[in-house]
């Protein structure tokens, strides 16, 4: 399993919005809570710096097939 590759995609069941955090956190094996409150973090000073990241990998991560 070791060997397995992980590809990028957008989360079709833990998803808020759009699934990237959720994606995000399968991709990278942590809990997507955290990638929730780091865009949260972000969109604390006024909105587009944690905004246009998402809407960014929004565009780019493929969904789940």
């Amino acid at each position: 399993m070791a060997n397995q590759k992980r590809a990028l995609r957008r989360s079709r069941s833990d998803r808020v919005v759009a699934g990237v955090c959720g994606g995000l956190a399968e991709f990278f094996g942590i809990n997507a809570f955290w990638f929730r409150l780091a865009f949260l973090i972000a969109l604390i000073p006024g909105g587009i710096p944690g905004l246009l990241p998402y809407i960014l990998l929004w565009l780019i991560i493929p969904k789940e097939k």
